[in-house]
């Protein structure tokens, strides 16, 4: 069986201390993203999914309903994506000046975007994830609850996400979301990264 894997970090686990420890990390990564490449390799075992890329898998599973397959598929998409989308402190860069005229059109300043990320991650009821997307020529920012996603949605290109799974913050900043959600906005966005998938 050609299985989806569980992609490396792109950095140590304590490289985002002290906003998200080493022992978020552990738990986080080790147990919830590995869970779900898991759960999701022993659901399309022998299916028609098997084979496919994650990519494809999400867009296909979206598709046919199958939401089994949907979740834990989004959700190793998801994960990976967040953890492209942070970088430890100082070392996130800067917007590419294409992406900066974009954010400046679209909120009217880099730290109006900022704001309207963290005021999404911290407005999202339960679970789920603030996202800074490319549509349509404009930048915007979403949110999508539990496993959703705009990945493989047409004429939409996902930048940037936070990630407001109880996981993702709990053990460092217990109920407070907002604080952890404008420590990772403010410090931690990897704007090199965005800027490559805008281009």
């Amino acid at each position: 069986m050609n299985e989806i894997t569980l992609a490396p970090l792109p950095y140590a686990d304590d490289a985002l201390a002290p906003t998200v420890s080493a022992k978020t990390i552990s738990f986080h990564y080790g147990k919830h993203h590995a869970g779900y490449v898991k759960a999701l390799n022993g659901l399309i075992a022998g299916t028609k999914y098997e084979g496919m890329s994650l990519d494809a898998i999400v867009v296909a599973s979206r598709d046919a309903g199958d939401t089994a397959v949907f979740n834990n598929a989004a959700q190793a998409w998801n994960h990976d994506f967040y953890w492209n989308s942070l970088a430890p402190a100082g070392k996130g860069g800067e917007p590419s000046a294409g992406l900066l005229a974009a954010v400046n059109a679209s909120f009217g300043s880099l730290d109006a975007c900022k704001a309207a990320l963290v005021d999404a991650a911290v407005k999202r009821f339960g679970s789920g994830w603030a996202w800074l997307v490319a549509r349509d020529g404009r930048l915007a920012v979403e949110s999508t609850a539990n496993a959703d996603t705009p990945a493989g949605r047409t004429g939409v290109k996902p930048l940037l996400v936070v990630d407001v799974w109880e996981h993702a913050y709990y053990l460092d900043w217990q109920n407070a979301r907002a604080s952890y959600a404008k420590a990772v906005v403010d410090g931690h966005l990897d704007w090199a990264s965005a800027s490559r998938r805008f281009a």
